[in-house]
């Protein structure tokens, strides 16, 4: 199979070539093989596994229902379809009729319904669908739970493992299941971009959470992970373009999908990875506007609309609603992330209507997280680790809505942030922060000082290097002039910055000894960049040994970083000019004796974890993680606030990371 492109009755393979055991291309009407064998080419849609245990799961909820009701007909039934409050998350009513201010968000807001193409939406009282009136059309109030939050999860919970087992037994064929693997190891954690129990059974099926499109994309953007493992190298470049074909089909039928208008969940799903994969490298435009799409659609189709307090006269699923969570969610962080990269104000924003930030199927918790196809050797293995996906995605989605307050009033670029409102800012999320941080489940820290051995799994690393990023953040302004000029308050900030600073490349150092840095994902990389615009600030306002050799080791990572993701090029070019501005160079680090590269590239052949870069060895008692990396030059507090941590191409007030 060339592709996966054409829409066909089985998502890989013919009956003939199914039954030879060799690939098909999978076109229609007659593949490649079958054309040259003469032989009838046959694309057979046999019920499959899943397909048969849904309705067999289905037949049977439908009679517990039926038992129910002649035990207690006065009573209506439990159902898969009903909503809870969950006012836990919006601090709404917590039972019965909705209080004054749900009333009031009811007679704008009118709730889901169907259009007449068959998909969910909603519109409001000014639009061609609705006349003004007060009186609520049927099914649009707020609903009281009729079912519980513990029967959904127990629900959804079964499921997600029926459908991993059934995962396990596919016949999907390589490079296809090596990378899909891929992406659920080192993507899919950090962003849920994917329903995974619904894109693995309905991927079987041809279900509705799945299409071609959405494959090629979730192919092409693990590719760059892929190319790790020299036999899926060698069968990608030999019979894909190197993968490059998996980009150009998910664009091509993407626009298709688009110029018919029937987008879909799985649409939303293409356009984020797309988008995230054009951000690496560094194609902005494109990444910009396939995230705006996306936040686009997720309006259209009503997922920014809490589905479960305000249905309106669409039934959904306990599925349905988990995906609509999820999505939103997942737009929402990456809303954030993408306004950092590129400078700009973010886009979404949490209101009463929107999703709570839950996930119900917290299956993935507990699942054990290896780092499938990073390069290690033959007698050193990373022991399995449980995931704690769920836990980690939303927490980060928590400390999302906490950064979306400082990029709004501190990095606004065309709101043009006052002193006052970027104290006020400081003010109110510098102790949000902290009791983010506080309320952080224990097996979700990295402690700088007292780091393991191992980097636990990536999406762990990248939460913990995020919220120093994001505390950096809010710090910054006030090194640089923006905010009142206060001394004590200076010292303070500076200490917090540094510190943080100096936690992000000891995290980083540890993640890439553990897995290399071929697994860097873009996320890292930005910390690292601004944990060096901190270094640099030290650098400019005195000489500072220390603060220099961190930022060296910031540089000599960006340096590697930018060949898996260009977008890093610019960047770098803003932190040398800047030190060649103050006469000063990248001086390179020696490597340690057992190193073969003089940082952390792959090493198929090392038999245990890399050693820590000079800078964190216990032997240079004043380069390691310590009380001594924090010190700091006593200039330093004299000439910080006159000082810019970046390129003086990069305007004063916008402050844009990425030029």
């Amino acid at each position: 199979m060339s592709s996966v492109k054409a829409t066909k009755k089985s998502a890989f393979s013919c009956e003939p070539c199914r039954r030879r055991k060799v690939k098909c291309n999978g076109e229609s009407p007659v593949c490649h093989r079958c054309a040259a064998r003469n032989d009838e080419c046959i694309y057979k849609l046999n019920p499959t596994l899943s397909y048969t245990q849904r309705l067999e799961e289905r037949i049977k909820e439908l009679e517990d229902q039926l038992a129910n009701a002649a035990k207690s007909p006065t009573s209506a039934p439990a159902s898969s379809h009903s909503s809870p409050a969950a006012a836990s998350a919006h601090d709404g009513p917590s039972q019965g009729r909705p209080n004054a201010d749900e009333q009031g968000i009811s007679r704008s807001f009118r709730g889901l319904k169907v259009d007449g193409s068959g998909g969910i939406t909603y519109h409001g009282t000014t639009s061609f669908f609705n006349l003004p009136s007060d009186r609520l059309p049927a099914g649009s109030e707020y609903l009281a739970p009729t079912d519980t939050d513990v029967q959904r999860r127990e629900r959804l919970v079964q499921n997600a493992w029926q459908q991993r087992a059934l995962e396990n037994l596919s016949d999907i064929p390589d490079p296809f299941r090596y990378l899909l693997n891929v992406h659920f190891c080192w993507i899919h954690p950090l962003f849920t971009f994917l329903y995974r129990p619904a894109f693995t059974r309905d991927m079987q099926s041809l279900g509705s959470y799945y299409s071609h499109t959405l494959l090629n994309a979730v192919i092409s953007h693990s590719i760059r992970w892929g190319q790790s493992d020299p036999a899926i190298k060698r069968l990608l470049d030999e019979s894909y373009d190197g993968g490059a074909v998996f980009g150009k089909h998910a664009r091509a039928m993407l626009f298709e999908e688009l110029s018919s208008g029937a987008c879909t969940v799985p649409t939303i799903q293409t356009l984020l990875l797309l988008s995230a994969q054009e951000c690496s490298l560094g194609n902005s435009t494109q990444a910009w506007t396939y995230s705006g799409i996306a936040f686009r659609l997720i309006d259209h189709l009503g997922i920014c609309v809490d589905a479960q307090r305000y249905p309106g006269s669409v039934p959904l699923s306990d599925e349905e609603l988990e995906i609509r969570h999820r999505i939103f969610w997942s737009c929402y962080f990456w809303d954030k992330l993408i306004s950092l990269y590129l400078g700009r104000s973010p886009s979404l924003r949490q209101s009463r209507i929107s999703p709570p930030p839950i996930m119900f199927d917290d299956s993935a918790e507990d699942e054990i997280w290896v780092p499938f196809g990073a390069p290690v050797g033959a007698s050193w293995k990373y022991p399995p680790a449980t995931a704690h996906s769920a836990s980690c995605f939303m927490n980060m989605c928590r400390l999302s809505v906490i950064f979306n307050e400082i990029l709004i009033h501190m990095y606004d670029p065309l709101a043009q942030n006052t002193a006052a409102e970027m104290e006020e800012c400081l003010r109110t999320q510098e102790p949000a922060f902290q009791e983010w941080w506080n309320l952080l489940p224990p097996h979700l820290k990295l402690d700088p000082v007292k780091l393991p051995a191992l980097a636990p799994p990536s999406h762990i690393v990248t939460l913990n290097c995020l919220h120093h990023t994001f505390k950096i953040l809010l710090y910054r302004p006030m090194l640089t002039g923006r905010g009142k000029r206060d001394d004590a308050a200076l010292k303070g900030h500076l200490v917090k910055c540094v510190t943080s600073a100096t936690a992000i490349i000891a995290i980083f150092d540890l993640f890439c000894r553990t897995f290399t840095m071929s697994y860097c994902v873009l996320s890292l990389a930005y910390s690292v960049y601004i944990a060096a615009s901190i270094f640099l600030l030290q650098v400019q306002a005195s000489p500072d040994e220390q603060a220099m050799r961190k930022l060296n080791y910031c540089i000599q990572c960006l340096d590697q970083v930018k060949n898996i993701s260009p977008v890093i090029n610019s960047a770098l070019n803003l932190l040398t000019k800047e030190l060649a501005a103050v006469g000063m160079g990248v001086c390179p680090q020696p490597p340690p004796a057992p190193r073969v590269d003089p940082m952390y590239h792959s090493a198929e052949s090392r038999q245990m974890p890399l050693p820590s870069h000079p800078l964190f060895q216990p032997a240079l008692s004043n380069n390691n993680f310590g009380a001594d990396s924090m010190a700091m030059h006593p200039g330093v507090f004299e000439t910080m606030s006159t000082l810019e941590p970046l390129s003086a191409a990069i305007h004063r007030e916008s402050e844009q990371p990425f030029g």
